[in-house]
């Protein structure tokens, strides 16, 4: 469907399997370039539902983009009571993250920049997800088999603890994984 793309180099700027399934799920021919060295700051007087967006321009910015190539870089944060819950930095840390979540609402917010050498299109973004309550057990048993210390808030949505945790959801569940693909679509349509 996105055929307007043959004319680009299609560049994902993430190491995220979770976005290059989705972007290859939406039909997209792309290469994978990973964007190192990146200093993920943010001032501290950005409004959170803004610093998704900051962070994957701050991506596409440092990519030096070719002629033909379409760049997409990423960013997804997680919210509670307007704390951001980066990734945790140790299990003790990612228990903490989701005793706060549990028998709460939270919003993910993910932003996403589209990039060529002619124009930038940035959006973002707001899925609200409502844990249900979750024990100590559990939280440790997700923890121990499935790591999550690479994920925002300490969990991935479509993991087993989004199967038995997760009571419901406004907004796209696809955002909540990392990448809105139905707003994506829409603006790589215009490209």
């Amino acid at each position: 469907m996105l055929n307007n793309l043959e004319k680009y180099d299609v560049v994902l700027g993430s190491n995220s399997p979770r976005r290059r399934e989705l972007l290859n799920d939406m039909g997209v021919n792309f290469r994978v370039e990973t964007i190192k060295g990146i200093d993920e700051t943010y001032p501290a007087s950005l409004p959170v539902e803004e610093i998704p967006v900051y962070l994957a321009r701050l991506k596409a910015d440092s990519h030096p983009l070719k002629e033909n190539e379409l760049l997409i870089t990423a960013d997804t944060i997680v919210v509670l009571d307007d704390a951001v819950l980066g990734k945790p930095v140790s299990e003790q840390d990612a228990h903490r993250m989701l005793r706060a979540l549990s028998g709460r609402a939270h919003r993910v917010i993910s932003g996403v920049c589209v990039m060529t050498q002619d124009r930038c299109e940035s959006f973002a973004d707001t899925s609200i997800v409502h844990f249900a309550q979750l024990s100590d057990d559990e939280i440790d048993y997700y923890i121990k088999h499935y790591r999550p210390l690479d994920k925002a808030g300490a969990y991935g949505i479509q993991e087993w603890i989004g199967n038995i945790g997760i009571a419901g959801i406004n907004g796209d569940f696809y955002n909540v994984m990392g990448l809105p693909t139905r707003k994506l679509y829409q603006v790589l349509k215009t490209f």
